[in-house]
């Protein structure tokens, strides 16, 4: 792109060029041949030594069969081109709380599949419908609570592992990123991670995972992504893995938000790769809406770090959206918490959820520089619902959530007023998203 106040023209052929400065050659000659034929005949024997060729003119009146005339200025080439613009790019990007998939989640994926004749699980049934939303954004994101694998059989809490074909039913509802650093990450020890590795490998390409490093050597290696001229960076970290240390022999491991000196080089790394630096981050304490002290002190120093915006899980509940400003005077925004997308929880709290929308605007100058922010942030409530003993679980958008169906939920007291008191007290609704 030409820089500002720059015009480019066309250039003139080379014989073009000859042709022109022949046909001046010709009238200048002209000129000089006719003028002094003139200047031969008026001016007076000798009086040009007397005086000097340009002394003799005095006086003299200008024929107006002169042929000589001045030699007009050529004016300047004024080009068309309009001034370059800003261009201006924006990506919608969503990300959604714990997937934490409990065995009466999946046993009821097998026997839907059954019926139908099929092999594997059907999860279509618990996403169908919330899944229309992710239509709106151009980059969906969720956080996977559980190793996910097609090798190892499923299990439940305390030690998770879910079939890999939840993680593909997300895919097809538009997931592509997929967080991984979380507390049941090491529930399988060194077979666990070496599996769940090869089953986020024959994924398709276009989505990715974030939270899991082949050792040291591989802490610069973040997943980095790319969408509509927006380059996003994402880093992925967990307060704790429930006591349970790093696998002997484990081709990958998390980081923990203790190293904070790998944290920072990591962010600062990220900085220099991409527009947008994504922090997931696996915190805090389960089942309350407070924001721990230790929370708001971490999510301060990512900021400073070189966060862009902080998207929060682990509690099992929702916590506020807040900003925090960074060293650099930048508001970075911090989701504290997004509270479970689907389970098999038995607490109201738990059964509430938010999706957390953002807007990633960059704008590219006309000499090539650019800024990018976050921007409009939103948070979209969802209700995970199920019958008596646990019966037909599935994940509905609280605007569609009726009384009617708050009555029949299998865990005895939910209501939408409930539901209502929850999110104001910790979603201010300035953030509120109901489609």
């Amino acid at each position: 792109m030409a820089k500002r106040g720059t015009h480019y023209r066309k250039r003139r052929s080379g014989g073009a060029v000859l042709l022109c400065c022949l046909l001046c050659a010709a009238a200048i000659g002209a000129a000089v041949y006719f003028g002094w034929e003139y200047l031969g005949q008026s001016i007076p024997a000798g009086a040009a030594a007397e005086s000097g060729p340009l002394s003799s003119l005095e006086g003299t009146e200008p024929s107006s069969a002169d042929p000589v005339s001045e030699a007009s200025e050529p004016e300047p080439a004024v080009s068309s081109e309009p001034e370059p613009e800003p261009v201006v790019t924006t990506v919608r990007v969503s990300a959604s709380g714990d997937n934490l998939i409990h065995d009466g989640i999946y046993l009821q994926a097998k026997k839907r599949a059954a019926a139908a004749g099929e092999d594997g699980y059907d999860f279509a049934a618990l996403y169908e419908h919330v899944a229309p939303i992710y239509q709106e954004y151009d980059l969906n994101l969720i956080n996977i609570e559980t190793l996910v694998s097609d090798e190892l059989e499923p299990s439940s809490y305390p030690r998770f592992c879910s079939p890999g074909d939840v993680a593909r039913e997300l895919y097809d509802i538009g997931m592509r990123g997929f967080f991984l650093s979380n507390n049941h990450i090491y529930d399988k020890g060194e077979e666990g991670i070496a599996s769940t590795l090869r089953f986020w490998e024959s994924m398709p390409d276009d989505c990715f995972t974030s939270g899991l490093y082949c050792g040291e050597e591989d802490y610069g290696n973040l997943a980095v992504y790319e969408k509509n001229g927006v380059t996003f960076a994402f880093a992925a970290y967990t307060e704790s893995t429930n006591g349970l240390p790093t696998p002997a022999g484990a081709e990958a491991n998390v980081i923990y938000t203790s190293e904070e000196d790998v944290i920072r080089t990591q962010l600062a790394e990220a900085s220099q790769k991409a527009d947008v630096v994504v922090v997931s981050v696996h915190w805090g304490v389960e089942n309350t809406h407070e924001v721990s002290d230790s929370q708001r002190a971490l999510a301060q120093k990512l900021a400073d770090w070189g966060a862009d915006i902080i998207i929060g899980t682990h509690p099992h509940v929702i916590q506020p959206v807040e900003t925090v400003t960074a060293s650099d005077g930048q508001s970075v925004p911090v989701a504290y918490s997004l509270g479970n997308f689907v389970s098999a929880q038995d607490r109201v709290d738990n059964l509430i959820g938010m999706v957390l929308g953002f807007e990633a605007e960059k704008t590219v100058q006309p000499d090539g520089s650019s800024e990018t922010v976050v921007k409009n942030l939103s948070a979209t409530p969802v209700v995970m619902h199920y019958d008596k003993w646990y019966a037909n679980m599935r994940l509905y958008l609280f605007s569609d959530y009726t009384e009617e169906l708050a009555a029949s939920h299998g865990i005895g007291n939910m209501s939408t007023s409930y539901i209502q008191s929850v999110l104001e007290e910790n979603i201010a609704k300035e953030y509120w998203k109901l489609p």
